[in-house]
């Protein structure tokens, strides 16, 4: 075999093999699929990415730019595009909110990560 086949995850058997899409062990007969095993380690780590609008890579306390013009309800004038926002929280936010930050002149206040660049 050219490539190297996981272990049984409920024996751990070495000699498993591949049978159409699925990996077989011999020994307790238990079938996967293999893609699972690197979903599940994926996950694993229970850290979600958060991307900005360019694609880069958030994490808390970074400071951002607001890519665009946003509204804000209850204010006449919204949030102008170049606004730093410093200290951003990344958080599980509703409706795909998922920046808390404070912003001067409008508060504390919730962003979506599609509408900001990492500076």
């Amino acid at each position: 075999m050219s490539e190297n086949l996981p272990p049984c995850p409920k024996c751990s058997c070495a000699y498993t093999y591949e049978m159409n899409a699925l990996v077989v062990c011999p020994e307790c007969g238990h079938e996967w699929v293999a893609a699972e095993d690197d979903a599940q380690a994926a996950s694993g780590s229970g850290e979600r990415v958060v991307k900005d609008a360019v694609g880069n890579v958030l994490s808390d306390g970074d400071t951002v730019t607001v890519a665009k013009a946003l509204k804000v309800k209850g204010s006449p004038s919204g949030i102008k595009a170049g606004t730093k926002v410093r200290d951003i929280r990344l958080v599980d936010g509703v409706d795909g909110h998922d920046i808390d930050c404070k912003i001067d002149g409008f508060g504390a206040m919730q962003l979506k990560s599609s509408v900001v660049k990492k500076a």
